[in-house]
């Protein structure tokens, strides 16, 4: 593979990026306003080429694709200038926060005739494929219910909400498991508990195709990390704990109450992120469409979109009764 991709934006996530497409022989630019992220990539891998200006990468005839791994609230500006330039894009999830605006930078792709991808990183993680699998041949029987919880703690809250940061990743993992599209928001709360506009812990009731409900509860304050999968089928419940090295794959007879019953999968350790973009590289050498494409990011913004509505509207009218309640008892 020639190299060919610039990464824009060299934060936290940005460098596991800068570090596979550099492992894949692929990266050609860094591109980061922060002078010592610039920097610390020079020191790692001296012969990258860093740039501060992000025109200077759309207008470079060498970088064939470009990967954004910046802020959700600019996804959509730098996405669009990007793939008007003909440019593939991959972009770190959510793919904008605004389902019209996915729908713009789906027909632009379409027009352009290039790739995009989202980072809906878990739809590429061996265990989650492992799982979606055994549902496929029934060892779960008819899926019923499906669980996803995303805690942990995170000092750096540069997103609207931890749903934005976070749920795309459940959303899009139960989608994918299970073969069906998310239908309609049942149910959507939050809590603002560091930052009075910001929900730093959020919980959605999503009805999915074929009558599935599904539960994600995401948070920033949560000091013990979790990140479990829990999959109840008729016949059996699988969960996946993202958070042990081994055996992160088990699935339970519904019918038996000994541990000793509980069946572990083995798949293959490779790094999801690797395998992400692995898929981006090859998804442009042959002509391919990825596996999380704009069609995959517009299904996830579109649901959460309708959830951050009515999660405003319930927290609106819980300020508005809290209020009422205070001036009736002065």
């Amino acid at each position: 593979m020639k190299k060919c991709v610039a990464v824009v934006g060299c934060g936290l996530w940005g460098r596991n990026i800068v570090r596979n497409f550099y492992n894949l022989n692929a990266l050609h630019s860094v591109c980061d306003l922060d002078e010592e992220n610039l920097k610390m990539v020079k020191e790692l891998y001296d012969d990258v080429n860093t740039v501060k200006n992000f025109e200077d990468v759309l207008n470079n005839p060498e970088i064939e694709a470009v990967c954004i791994v910046t802020p959700s609230h600019t996804h959509f500006k730098l996405v669009k200038m990007a793939l008007e330039k003909g440019k593939h894009v991959y972009v770190e999830k959510p793919i904008s926060t605004s389902a019209e605006e996915t729908l713009i930078l789906k027909d632009i792709a379409e027009k352009k005739n290039v790739k995009l991808l989202v980072g809906h990183l878990l739809l590429y993680h061996p265990a989650v494929n492992r799982l979606k699998m055994l549902i496929a041949e029934g060892v779960l029987g008819k899926i019923k219910y499906v669980q996803s919880d995303r805690l942990n703690i995170n000092y750096f809250k540069n997103d609207r909400s931890v749903m934005w940061d976070l749920a795309p990743h459940d959303v899009s993992m139960i989608a994918h498991v299970t073969g069906k599209a998310p239908i309609k928001v049942l149910n959507a709360t939050g809590a603002c508990c560091e930052f009075e506009n910001i929900c730093d812990i959020t919980h959605l009731t999503i009805q999915f195709e074929d009558g599935i409900i599904g539960h994600v509860s995401d948070s920033w304050i949560h000091p013990q990390k979790r990140v479990t999968l829990l999959v109840r089928g008729e016949k059996a419940t699988a969960i996946l704990d993202d958070t042990i090295q081994e055996g992160k794959l088990k699935v339970f007879d519904n019918n038996k109450n000994s541990q000793k019953d509980i069946e572990v999968f083995d798949y293959l350790e490779i790094e999801p992120l690797k395998l992400e973009c692995q898929h981006f590289l090859n998804c442009i050498q042959n002509d391919k469409t990825p596996r999380s494409d704009g069609e995959n990011g517009y299904m996830i913004v579109k649901i959460l979109e309708e959830a951050e509505k009515i999660m405003l509207g319930s927290r609106k009218e819980l300020l508005d009764n809290h209020e009422f309640k205070l001036s009736r008892s002065k």
